[in-house]
């Protein structure tokens, strides 16, 4: 049977989507078990939320404008990881609802625009505004993406599409910086350019889709 878009998204943009999230199933396999493990010893999910935030937050504005891009990337990868984490748990604990929602989201952006922050501190102190200035269109952008989501949702639409969403976005910023903490030459400036069009582009989708269901 063939796949049906959904309204006012393209069969391309929605496979494109689609083959993204079929890509994180792995990953959530593995942690699925953890977060059983975590639910037996009773733990919360809101507090692994807030652990990683703060943990993610905390090593990047520490350690990015000290210009430890290597390690400051490789803890907030440990970090970022409670995100899926927390997912699982309260499924484990089968106490999903719309605070954890709201709570997971609104950390995601303070978490994010730490990341993006600590790297703009470095980028002034090594006298790199280039690199600055486009450190700083990435986090406006990013912001944007979940913005233009979050809007639509909030008026009964979706928009939950695109080539950038926040976990495509995170990875590329933390491979480019701690590939540079370790003396890579350019990779920095390639990812940063390479998130910056790709969050160009997710708004740009987003816009779209959302126009079409509002015509519709």
């Amino acid at each position: 049977m063939a796949e049906t878009a959904r309204p006012g998204v393209s069969r391309r943009t929605a496979k494109r989507t689609d083959m993204l999230k079929r890509a994180r199933i792995p990953l959530q396999r593995v942690l699925g078990p953890l977060g059983a493990t975590l639910a037996r010893h009773g733990v919360s999910p809101n507090v692994v939320t807030a652990v990683g935030a703060i943990g993610v937050t905390a090593t990047a504005l520490i350690c990015y404008p000290r210009g430890w891009l290597f390690w400051g990337s490789f803890i907030i990868t440990f970090f970022v990881l409670s995100d899926l984490v927390d997912g699982a748990l309260a499924r484990a604990r089968g106490i999903t609802g719309p605070w954890g929602a709201f709570l997971d989201s609104t950390l995601d952006r303070i978490a994010d625009a730490a990341i993006f922050a600590g790297l703009i501190w470095w980028f002034a102190r090594a006298g790199k505004p280039w690199l600055m200035g486009l450190c700083i269109f990435c986090l406006v952008a990013g912001n944007l993406v979940s913005y233009t989501r979050a809007r639509a949702e909030g008026l009964g639409l979706h928009a939950n599409v695109g080539i950038g969403e926040r976990a495509e976005r995170i990875v590329v910023i933390l491979v480019a910086t701690g590939l540079s903490g370790l003396g890579i030459p350019f990779v920095q400036a390639i990812g940063l350019w390479v998130l910056a069009v790709g969050s160009a582009i997710t708004v740009g989708q987003r816009f779209h889709v959302v126009y079409r269901q509002a015509q519709t």
